[in-house]
């Protein structure tokens, strides 16, 4: 348990330029104290006490504006930065060393059973404001947006953003989210496809006018009987 505790510590002065000292995170850090009192109600839980650890749960929702079901299951050095508005669903699965922001949302698509929450790999950074829902699966070192929804599985190591979320980003070196938590840089896959569009009607419009000429192909068509 005190391994943990200095494990969760040490992470988050690592990750959070607010936090200075170990004082930090256990007076001030709310995100990480709902992460401490979720593995309060988790070990409960899985010593069949529902009962209880349910009502620590709800104690954790008011108290910090967390909600995590007791039944999640959360790896090490997890970090929630902010933490309010944050919701992971019962059957979520997150690996270690995963980052994720305010309003987060981990959730499911529909009333069916068995597993309906999204599965996170390790060392994954989740944006501001952003829904994983259904089961799907999310790779290690993968990237998400602020404000995006995310529908399907994304690969390992990559940058998603947009409603629905896109991988915009691909590479074969791990991605840190202590050494990258910068978002500003990340593409507009709503406002790059309006000026795809932009220059696809300028095209056709050009055509239609006959400001371009014809390309060998068009006049070969043209000639055909």
């Amino acid at each position: 348990m005190l391994g943990t505790l200095r494990e969760d510590i040490a992470s988050v002065i690592e990750r959070d330029p607010s936090v200075h000292s170990a004082a930090d995170v256990i007076f001030w850090h709310t995100g990480m104290h709902a992460v401490w009192a979720y593995r309060r109600a988790h070990w409960l839980w899985e010593h069949g006490a529902h009962t209880l650890a349910s009502l620590v749960s709800r104690h954790t929702r008011k108290r910090y504006g967390v909600e995590i079901h007791p039944a999640a299951q959360i790896g090490r050095r997890f970090m929630i930065d902010h933490g309010m508005g944050v919701v992971i669903g019962e059957t979520s699965i997150i690996g270690d060393d995963c980052l994720i922001y305010q309003g987060v949302t981990l959730g499911m698509t529909g009333k069916h059973g068995g597993k309906r929450h999204p599965t996170l790999g390790n060392n994954v950074l989740i944006g501001a404001g952003t829904k994983v829902l259904g089961p799907v699966y999310i790779g290690d070192n993968a990237r998400i947006g602020a404000g995006s929804v995310v529908l399907c599985n994304l690969p390992a190591n990559c940058t998603a953003v947009g409603v629905p979320a896109e991988v915009v980003r691909i590479n074969n070196k791990a991605v840190n989210p202590a050494d990258d938590l910068d978002q500003q840089d990340l593409p507009d896959v709503v406002a790059q496809r309006i000026r795809d569009l932009d220059r696809r009607i300028g095209a056709l419009e050009n055509a239609a006018q006959g400001d371009t000429p014809p390309t060998a192909s068009q006049i070969a068509a043209r000639q055909k009987p």
